[in-house]
C-alpha cells in the first residue's frame, strides 16, 4: 500500500506543528514523528484503525489528542485529515 497525504491533511499537520513548536519545537518534532509512524503502519495494516464517523473512512489515533482520518482506495491509503480529538468531527455543515 502506498500512503498519500491530501493537501488538506498536510495543512492540518503543518498547523499542529506550528501550534506545538511555538512553545516546544522538540515536542512538535516528536508529535510529527508519531503521525509519520502511524501513516507508515497503515501501509502494512491498512485497516488498523476503527471505522470512521464518515462512511467509507477509517480513523487511527496516533496520539490521545489526535485522530488521523483516512480512506482506502485499491492499493492507496489517502490520509484525509488530522483532527484534534476535542474538535467536532466531521465538522458540522452550515
Amino acid at each position: 500500500m502506498r500512503i498519500i497525504w491530501t493537501p488538506e491533511a498536510q495543512q492540518d499537520r503543518v498547523d499542529v506543528w506550528d501550534h506545538i513548536a511555538t512553545d516546544n519545537p522538540r515536542a512538535a518534532a516528536r508529535m510529527d514523528e508519531l503521525f509519520s509512524d502511524a501513516a507508515a503502519r497503515l501501509a502494512e495494516y491498512s485497516k488498523l484503525g476503527r471505522p470512521g464517523n464518515i462512511s467509507g473512512t477509517h480513523e487511527l489515533i496516533p496520539h490521545e489528542s489526535y485522530r488521523l482520518v483516512y480512506e482506502i482506495e485499491q492499493e492507496t491509503v489517502w490520509v484525509l485529515a488530522l483532527v484534534h480529538t476535542a474538535k467536532q468531527w466531521p465538522p458540522m455543515q452550515e
